[in-house]
């Protein structure tokens, strides 16, 4: 079944039908108007076969043309899209039959433009949300029975906690690649734009709330926590994985969590090399500070030999800390995508 619209989106590109222009990330591609009618028959029989006769009907309307000239169109189409005829992301050679085209489309009429935008973009930010709150949780208990000394009260305590600090990053990186959504209509690069933003937005009120909040009322100066370049690059990073989670031509679930996991393993790595820190960073400072607490991070140093929460325990708890805080995301856009 054809299927009709105004706007039509594939990977990058966005096939405009009214004013009959390709685009890719909002950057106009130069096609022909025969070549234009060529991609758009495709298009609209995504998945089908659309037999050389029927191009020859459609597109050439009974001008007799030979077999090479619907070859270059293809050619064509497919240096326009960055396609490989040996391995196809988009159009698909059915030898002596015709073409098919591969990729899935999301279709855009233009009064429901508008209302889908805002339901992809609110359940992208409820997603982000829920992920950075789960992150949290885990990331608290985890600290709670490893250095705390209260028991299970210190592990829930935290876990609460850091729980909270959870959602507000999470939800600031998924209004920040809402946001981006609702501007651009898809998942495209500028989800990592929407991710920094968020990121930078969500460092600062956590800093603020935590290093001020506790100063008020303990009277102690806290020192350096999570902040704004934290936050700057791990919303980089859960950005990017954003990108790649929602693109139409997404990889596998595995694989895109393995890359999820590399993304938040060289943010940690990049936040500990230049002097940042992160969750266990941020509570050894508040355990220096207040003194009198019970926390004791010196055992997560323990593991690695030292008798403080030295430079590998920094750096160790920094790669974790990213690796699950990325993956979180990107995990819950993927279960958000399959819904």
């Amino acid at each position: 079944m054809e299927r009709q619209s105004d706007s039509v989106h594939f990977g990058d590109f966005e096939l405009d039908l009214a004013d009959r222009q390709l685009r890719r990330n909002g950057t106009p591609v130069e096609l022909g108007s025969r070549y234009f009618d060529a991609l758009a028959l495709l298009v609209a029989n995504a998945g089908s076969l659309v037999s050389k006769t029927r191009f020859m009907d459609e597109v050439w309307r009974g001008i007799p043309v030979t077999d090479e000239a619907l070859t270059q169109c293809i050619r064509t189409l497919r240096r326009a899209l960055g396609d490989d005829a040996g391995s196809p992301r988009y159009i698909q050679t059915v030898p002596k039959h015709g073409y098919r085209f591969l990729s899935e489309v999301a279709l855009e009429n233009a009064p429901e433009s508008a209302a889908r935008k805002s339901s992809i973009a609110g359940r992208v930010a409820g997603a982000c949300t829920l992920s950075g709150t789960l992150a949290g949780m885990l990331g608290g208990a985890v600290y709670g029975a490893l250095a705390g000394t209260g028991g299970g009260a210190t592990i829930v305590v935290l876990a609460a906690l850091v729980g909270a600090l959870g959602t507000l990053a999470g939800a600031a990186i998924g209004l920040g690649m809402a946001a981006a959504i609702a501007w651009r209509g898809r998942g495209d690069p500028a989800l990592i734009a929407g991710g920094i933003v968020g990121g930078v937005v969500a460092g600062a009120l956590g800093s603020t709330l935590g290093r001020d909040g506790i100063g008020l009322l303990t009277g102690e100066a806290l020192g350096r926590v999570t902040g704004i370049y934290e936050g700057l690059v791990l919303g980089a990073a859960a950005g990017l994985a954003g990108w790649l989670v929602l693109r139409d031509d997404a990889s596998p679930a595995p694989r895109l969590a393995s890359v999820a996991i590399m993304l938040g393993v060289v943010a940690g790595l990049i936040i500990d090399i230049s002097g940042g820190r992160l969750l266990g960073g941020s509570l050894y400072a508040l355990q220096q500070s207040l003194g009198d607490t019970q926390l004791r991070l010196e055992s997560i140093g323990a593991a690695f030999g030292a008798n403080t929460f030295g430079p590998t325990a920094h750096f160790a708890t920094a790669i974790g800390e990213g690796a699950i805080f990325v993956l979180a995301i990107a995990a819950g856009l993927l279960v958000l995508k399959r819904r």
